[in-house]
C-alpha cells in the first residue's frame, strides 16, 4: 500500500550522517513545514559508529540510531529507507528494503556498476507492482533555474535541440596533499570525477531535453595517481571502514589513487543533438561550478550552478537589433517550487533542492505515483559512465550506448 494501512504517520529512516546524510536529513526536518506532503516521523539514523550516529541523531532531529542498516528492515514502523552510504553499498540496500516492502530514494550515483544498478532497477520493477516507490536523488532535478529550463525546452521556446555544452567542475582535489578518502578507491567508489559529478550532468541532460544518449566518445585522466593516507570515516557517511591514522611526526604512508580526476566526453543523442561533456575535482578556483548551455534553432539557455536563482535565456525570435541573453531570477511564485518558500525576489541555495526532492517524493508516495527519477532512470545514467569508461579504455572511440 502507498502509506501505512493504519494511517499513522510515515517512519523513515536515512542510512549514512555526513555530507549526503547530513544534507538529507535537514531537507526531511523541513520538507512537512513548507510543502503538502503525508505526515512522517524522523525514526531512526544509520551509520557505522555509535558515538557519532548518535549525536547526529540528536543534532538533526532523528529519535534513534543504530550502526546495523539492517535494523530497517524489520521494523515495522519504518516505511521508507533514504539511502546515503557510499555508492558500493547501495544495490544491496536498495534490493534489500525493497523486497522488505519499503520505500526506498538512493543517493546518485544509482550504483558503482551497470550490473549493480539492473538488479536494482529490476527490485524497483518488483516493488513498483506492490505499490512500494523508488526514486534516485539527482537533485538538481529540483533547482528551480534549472526545473524552468527544461518547461522553456519543453514549451518549444529553444526549438529543435542542436547541441548542449556542459561541465561540472570542482577543485577540492587539486591540492596534492589532500588525504585519501573513499571517494578516490574505485572499490567504494566506482569511479572519481565521472561517477560523483558527471553523472549529474548526464542526467540533467536526459531531464532537460527529454532525450537519451546512444553513443559516448569518452577520455578518462589521473592527475594525482598517489595521496597520503589518512582516516576516512569523516566522508563516509558513517558506513566505510576508516584508515588508521599515523602517530603524529611520522609522514602518512601514500596510497595509490584508484580513479579519474577529471573526465571528458561527447554524446550523440537519439533526437540528433549532440553534448559535451568535462568533469574536473581539480580545476583550481572552481569551486561547485555545474554549467549548462543549450542552443536550439530558435534560442539558447545557460545557467551556472555558482550562481543557481540565474536562468540566461536567449529568444532568437526577437529582432537582431534586440537579441540578449535575458537574465531570469528564478524566484518568482510562478516558478518550480519557490511559491512554498519566501516571498518574491528572496532567493533559495542549494539545500532546497534537497527538500524539494523529499517532498516530490512523498507527494508520489501519498498518491500512489511513480518518482522521478527512477532507478530506471538511474540505470540508463549508469550505462552512459560504464560506455564513457569503455571508451576512454578504447584510446577514445566511440561506443554505442545500450537503450
Amino acid at each position: 500500500m502507498p502509506l501505512p494501512s493504519s494511517d499513522r504517520p510515515l517512519g523513515v529512516a536515512v542510512i549514512g550522517y555526513a555530507f549526503m546524510g547530513k544534507a538529507h536529513s535537514q531537507a526531511w526536518r523541513n520538507a512537512r513545514a513548507f510543502f503538502d506532503t503525508p505526515a512522517y516521523e524522523q525514526k531512526l539514523l544509520v551509520g557505522r559508529d555509535a558515538e557519532q550516529a548518535a549525536a547526529a541523531a540528536e543534532r538533526y532531529g532523528w529519535q534513534e540510531s543504530t550502526t546495523e542498516w539492517r535494523d530497517v528492515l524489520t521494523r515495522d514502523d519504518i516505511d521508507v529507507v533514504d539511502i546515503c552510504s557510499p555508492g558500493y553499498l547501495h544495490a544491496e540496500m536498495a534490493v534489500a528494503a525493497l523486497d522488505a516492502g519499503k520505500h526506498v530514494l538512493v543517493e546518485k550515483p544509482l550504483a558503482n556498476t551497470v550490473a549493480e544498478a539492473e538488479a536494482m532497477a529490476d527490485a524497483a520493477r518488483r516493488a513498483g507492482a506492490r505499490g512500494i516507490r523508488s526514486m534516485v536523488g539527482f537533485n538538481y532535478r529540483r533547482v528551480p533555474a534549472l526545473a524552468l529550463a527544461r518547461d522553456l525546452i519543453a514549451e518549444g521556446r529553444l526549438g529543435t535541440i542542436r547541441s548542449v555544452r556542459s561541465a561540472y567542475l570542482q577543485d577540492w582535489l587539486a591540492d596534492p596533499g589532500a588525504p585519501m578518502t573513499w571517494r578516490l578507491d574505485k572499490e567504494t567508489a566506482g569511479s572519481g570525477a565521472l561517477g560523483d559529478i558527471a553523472s549529474h550532468l548526464v542526467d540533467q541532460i536526459h531531464f532537460l531535453l527529454q532525450d537519451r544518449v546512444t553513443g559516448v566518445n569518452g577520455r578518462l585522466h589521473t592527475y594525482i595517481s598517489e595521496r597520503p593516507a589518512a582516516e576516512a570515516a569523516g566522508a563516509t557517511g558513517g558506513l566505510a571502514a576508516a584508515s588508521v591514522a599515523e602517530p603524529a611526526g611520522e609522514p602518512a604512508p601514500m596510497r595509490r589513487v584508484t580513479v579519474d580526476d577529471a573526465a571528458w566526453a561527447t554524446l550523440d543523442l537519439a533526437g540528433g543533438a549532440v553534448a559535451s561533456l568535462e568533469v574536473s575535482r581539480v580545476a583550481l578556483g572552481r569551486k561547485n561550478s555545474l554549467q549548462i548551455e543549450v542552443f536550439g534553432d530558435l534560442g539558447s539557455l545557460a545557467f551556472d550552478l555558482e550562481n543557481l536563482n540565474e536562468l540566461q535565456f536567449f529568444d532568437g525570435s526577437s529582432p537582431v537589433s534586440r537579441q540578449g541573453f535575458t537574465r531570469i531570477l528564478a524566484t518568482e511564485p510562478e516558478h518550480p517550487y519557490v511559491s512554498s518558500w519566501w516571498p518574491q525576489g528572496h532567493v533559495l541555495g542549494w539545500e532546497h533542492s534537497f527538500v524539494h526532492e523529499i517532498a516530490d517524493f512523498l507527494g508520489c508516495v501519498r498518491d500512489g505515483l511513480a518518482p522521478s527519477p527512477s532507478f530506471a532512470d538511474g540505470l540508463a545514467v549508469q550505462r552512459v559512465l560504464a560506455a564513457v569508461e569503455q571508451s576512454a579504455a578504447a584510446k577514445n572511440i566511440l561506443i554505442p550506448v545500450d537503450a
